[in-house]
């Protein structure tokens, strides 16, 4: 592993310990699903599922990667499941903010959750920039999926989506979570990164009676 990507590891794996052992303990009665700015799977459908991740956290990128895809495919999809999206950047990460906004900007053109995905794929490559070569890596990532670059430019050199990532962030400390990634399936927490099989055995008691 190159050093600045263990370095960003590292640092990532210092921050989750403080926000585990400092962090708030949560309020009660609140709704995970309240405010929550992106979706997939119909509004209708019987169980929902609320996913708190970071863009830097490798558990989050197993889950977003390799694990969400077939959850879209036999559960979202077929509409089963809404599948809601929060960002939790932890404490000190601004460039972390800075993702959750381009991806907010993506889904201006429709494009959120393949943006969504480019951004945990390519992590390793951003996670060390900051500032305009930051921001010139997200415009240039957004050109490699199709978007209209100059309108994602101007969105993002805007600062406009960054209350949303913020709200985001606030909600989850609202919430008292601790790490990431943390998921409310069917209301039900679970912290961490799941295997399919799990996810599997958890929505189909959710479903069950639906």
């Amino acid at each position: 592993m190159p050093r600045a990507i263990a370095f960003v590891v590292a640092l990532l794996a210092l921050l989750a310990l403080g926000w585990i052992f400092f962090g708030p303990k949560g309020q009660k009665g609140l709704d995970p699903a309240q405010g929550a700015r992106f979706a997939l799977g119909r509004e209708d459908a019987p169980v929902v599922v609320v996913d708190f991740s970071n863009y830097l956290c490798p558990h989050c990128q197993n889950h977003a990667l390799n694990v969400l895809p077939r959850l879209k495919a036999e559960y979202i999809d077929t509409g089963k499941v809404r599948y809601l999206f929060r960002d939790f950047p932890f404490p000190g990460q601004a460039h972390v903010i800075r993702a959750g906004e381009a991806a907010a900007c993506a889904a201006d053109q429709g494009r959120y959750y393949e943006y969504h995905e480019v951004l945990f794929r390519s992590a390793a490559s951003w996670g060390t920039l900051q500032g305009e070569a930051l921001d010139r890596y997200l415009v240039d990532l957004a050109g490699q999926l199709g978007l209209d670059q100059a309108a994602f430019q101007a969105c993002l050199a805007s600062g406009k989506k960054r209350e949303g990532v913020l709200a985001d962030q606030k909600a989850a400390t609202d919430l008292g979570l601790t790490g990431t990634p943390t998921f409310f399936i069917a209301g039900e927490k679970r912290t961490g990164f799941l295997p399919y099989e799990e996810w599997k055995a958890l929505l189909d008691k959710a479903l069950e009676g639906k």
